[in-house]
């Protein structure tokens, strides 16, 4: 029986842990598609909007690392 209690709460983190990196996910896309199009409207801007976005990626890769070290705390 505490096995199968153990088992479902490791289940329950992986299931949070997937949700909480869709969010990372889906801000890394907008951030990187915008940068494509600030690129594409302003091409002798390019070095400084790929730094920005790496920044940004950066930023929002770190919500998802944060996630993971959560899901081996709980």
């Amino acid at each position: 029986m505490e096995g199968n209690i153990e088992l479902l709460k490791g289940a329950i983190a992986l299931i949070g842990y997937g949700l909480g990196a869709v969010g990372p996910g889906i801000g890394i896309g907008i951030v990187a598609g915008n940068a494509i199009t600030a690129m594409a409207r302003q091409p002798e801007m390019t070095g400084t909007i790929r730094a920005t976005m790496f920044l940004g990626i950066a930023l929002t890769e770190a919500l998802a690392l944060i996630g993971f070290v959560l899901f081996f705390i709980a």
